[in-house]
């Protein structure tokens, strides 16, 4: 069992993302640090990747040359906001110093081993990209750090998929999202909570919002949810696509505080919870309406792709591709085929099985996505 949550516990373990909010400066990267401690955040969050493994060269080719890009391509983009590993080793001690968690999503698989074997972080998230990630999710699920797994842009039985690879962890957490910067609040589905808890009782359920506001993240703990995770920024008018979605140090600390208000109560049904809310939020933080309607009656079947996801998703979602140069006639082993975010995109990372063990009947060759016609 993690040390850090379990389904059992009466305190929420709440993380403040910092991502890649800090416009890949190591000074702000501590501002954040220091703030997100000062706001009562448990653990503050980075996003770890190595663009070659995440990414393929055509990808990072791609030109980025919109108002929150900080390269002339998408590579130059992502290399700005990359910090290398002696600079994560120096914020692990900043963080150490200010006795809050560091840790990382890990955004590829060398990421991930990079995290548990070099830098040693606690647990590592893997991101709704990865939800999918079959390799990447074997791998995970044989090792013995804890995780945290997001579900945003999955449909259910891609959840049903990531349980049976961790259904015998007791330290692995499942958090409810939705992929949208902002999300609307009738595609919130608070709902969902209770319902994967119903559903993986073996799993901690906690929630990763990106609404704007605090009130949904607060309802997600009066619905059981043991772990609230938000994008945090100093400054939402600073370049990025985050920003908007993210709290400020105000709204944090007031989320924090109501959180620690209500999660010892015991989950209770949507018209008591809009009560029970009405008396730990301040005004400005409460919108009947919004809530409601994130409040909707819901069922598995809701929980899939949805149209406020796709921008992310045709932007981050992940393909599987060659590793190398292969010829005509080669019946492909796992060495063979990788998953990374593709420009065009190739074949779902969930059909990885289907996919090993085939005959291409072309030539193919090194990041090239894998699509069905080479069969």
């Amino acid at each position: 069992m993690s040390s850090f949550w379990s389904s059992e516990s009466s305190r929420t373990f709440v993380v403040a993302e910092i991502g890649q909010n800090h416009q890949g400066s190591l000074s702000t990267a501590k501002q954040m640090i220091k703030a997100a401690k000062e706001c009562g955040a448990d653990c503050v969050k980075f996003q770890r990747s190595n663009l070659a493994e995440k990414f393929t060269v055509s990808a990072l080719a791609r030109p980025y040359t919109g108002p929150n890009s900080w390269g002339r391509t998408y590579g130059e983009h992502k290399a700005w906001l990359e910090f290398s590993s002696g600079e994560y080793r120096e914020l692990q001690r900043f963080a150490t110093d200010h006795n809050i968690v560091f840790t990382a999503s890990a955004m590829d698989a060398a990421s991930f081993r990079e995290l548990e074997e070099q830098l040693r972080v606690p647990f590592i998230k893997i991101g709704s990209g990865d939800a999918d990630n079959v390799p990447l999710l074997r791998y995970a699920a044989n090792r013995t750090i804890p995780l945290i797994i997001s579900t945003g842009m999955l449909d259910w039985d891609q959840v049903c998929s990531i349980y049976t690879h961790f259904r015998h962890r007791k330290d692995v957490a499942l958090l409810h999202c939705v992929s949208s910067y902002p999300t609307p609040p009738g595609d919130i589905m608070l709902r969902m909570i209770p319902l994967l808890r119903a559903h993986f009782p073996e799993l901690t359920i906690g929630y990763s919002g990106h609404e704007l506001g605090i009130q949904h993240s607060v309802a997600s703990v009066a619905l059981g949810a043991k772990i609230v995770e938000r994008h945090f920024t100093l400054d939402k008018a600073w370049k990025g696509t985050d920003h908007q979605a993210s709290l400020n140090p105000a709204e944090f600390g007031r989320m924090v505080r109501c959180i620690r208000a209500i999660e010892n109560d015991v989950p209770i049904d949507a018209s008591a919870l809009i009560d029970r809310l009405r008396e730990v939020l301040q005004g400005e933080d409460l919108d009947e309406p919004e809530l409601l309607a994130a409040l909707k009656e819901i069922d598995p079947h809701h929980r899939q792709l949805l149209e406020c996801e796709r921008p992310c998703y045709n932007k981050l979602g992940k393909s599987l591709v060659y590793a190398s140069d292969l010829n005509c006639g080669t019946v492909l082993t796992e060495s063979n085929v990788q998953v990374k975010v593709s420009e065009p995109k190739g074949l779902s990372p969930r059909l990885y099985d289907s996919v090993v063990g085939t005959t291409v009947k072309c030539a193919v060759f090194k990041d090239d996505p894998i699509l069905m016609q080479h069969f």
